[in-house]
């Protein structure tokens, strides 16, 4: 059987990371099954919120990546109607696969363009209809999930979720009957390795959050959670900032915490040094108003460090699995608690929160089914 032809279209890709999740679900996919998927990629020759193309990369035309897969960095002149319509008119594609739902160019205008065509169009909603995403400019995208709903632009799509909550969430959204898949993210394909060991001394605790700064990742929350927590604690932030009026007001919380806690933001982190820098803390500190996914935390766990979330993630139970913490929002109380509960642990109270994660971390990351359902994603019924 010849391998599937597919024409993927997302806002950013490598050797961006800057968009985070997005960026790192595709790229997972890509390690996964290039060779069991003929794949080109269109996107972006910016990375999120850069005004400067990618050094090095000749814009508007295919790029052979190292790895195989083939990618059409637009320049912004670039960006036309018509060289989408090229594209899409330049193979015999099997699919059309479109990374998110509110992008004009690499997620509207593409859908709209394929219609009638026989290639089988595919949709990963990508978490942007969880409640935490559809909080940040609710009107507008309720506005335009309507518009959509009337012109049928999602008529004969297939949709990828992640799990069943989103699945739910595209047929109270888009459509009651929907072809969804729940399909979850892939892993970063990477050699199983025992995680790096650190030391955990009682009355101090590391905590890092690898995300942007932006409402929905609750940064701020994060960071007031600090204020009366009890022992020596530090928070290092990595990723871009979204909303300078947000990161405003994360530096005020920030100046109102006491002398025994530090927090400082460090800036983006390459995607590709994200599983070793994780391995420095003791724990990832993201109270998220809600991830359809969460490659952050799942590389936290196959690091061996524990999570403290809240409970609008796939990541459930952790407690009884010694793998964290998954806190509700609507109780900050207990993430403040938790936070001087793992303060307090020395080596040997750590200890099992560090084996239970990893253990955790493993079974999803060998998870066989999450990558023949990603292939079947592609195939016809």
């Amino acid at each position: 059987m010849a391998r599937p032809k597919v024409l993927v279209f997302i806002d950013w890709y490598l050797p961006g990371y800057k968009a985070g999740g997005p960026v790192r679900s595709l790229a997972n996919l890509v390690d996964h099954l290039r060779d069991r998927i003929d794949l080109h990629i269109v996107t972006a020759d910016t990375d999120y919120t850069e005004p400067t193309p990618y050094p090095g990369i000749v814009p508007d035309r295919w790029t052979v990546l190292p790895g195989g897969e083939r990618v059409w960095y637009a320049s912004r002149a670039g960006t036309r109607r018509s060289t989408w319509k090229a594209l899409l008119r330049d193979q015999d594609w099997d699919a059309v696969y479109i990374n998110g739902l509110y992008s004009w160019w690499y997620s509207i205008l593409p859908l709209w363009l394929s219609r009638g065509r026989k290639a089988q169009r595919i949709v990963a909603v990508r978490g942007m209809l969880a409640e935490g995403a559809l909080r940040h400019g609710t009107l507008k995208k309720l506005l335009f999930l309507s518009v959509a709903r009337s012109l049928e632009l999602y008529r004969n799509v297939r949709f990828q979720a992640t799990n069943e909550e989103e699945a739910r969430d595209i047929r109270r959204h888009i459509q009651r009957g929907a072809d969804v898949r729940v399909v979850p993210n892939l892993p970063r394909k990477q050699p199983a390795a025992s995680p790096a060991p650190i030391a955990k001394e009682a009355g101090t605790v590391r905590l890092v959050s690898v995300a942007r700064i932006a409402v929905e990742k609750n940064t701020r929350f994060a960071i007031e959670r600090l204020r009366s927590v009890r022992g020596q604690v530090t928070l290092d932030l990595y990723g871009p900032v979204y909303d300078q009026a947000y990161w405003a007001e994360c530096r005020a919380a920030i100046a109102q915490l006491p002398p025994n806690v530090q927090v400082v933001h460090r800036g983006p982190v390459a995607a590709e040094a994200v599983p070793e820098l994780l391995g420095t803390y003791h724990a990832l500190f993201m109270p998220s108003a809600g991830e359809n996914f969460g490659h952050t935390m799942l590389e936290a766990l196959l690091a061996g460090r524990p999570l403290l979330i809240s409970d609008r993630t796939p990541w459930r139970g952790l407690e009884a699995q010694h793998a964290g913490w998954d806190l509700p929002l609507d109780a900050p109380e207990r993430y403040t608690a938790t936070i001087e509960a793992l303060c307090a642990m020395d080596d040997q109270a750590y200890a099992p929160w560090s084996m239970g994660a990893l253990a955790l971390g493993r079974a999803r990351a060998h998870d066989p089914q999450a990558l023949e359902g990603t292939l079947a994603l592609f195939l016809p019924s």
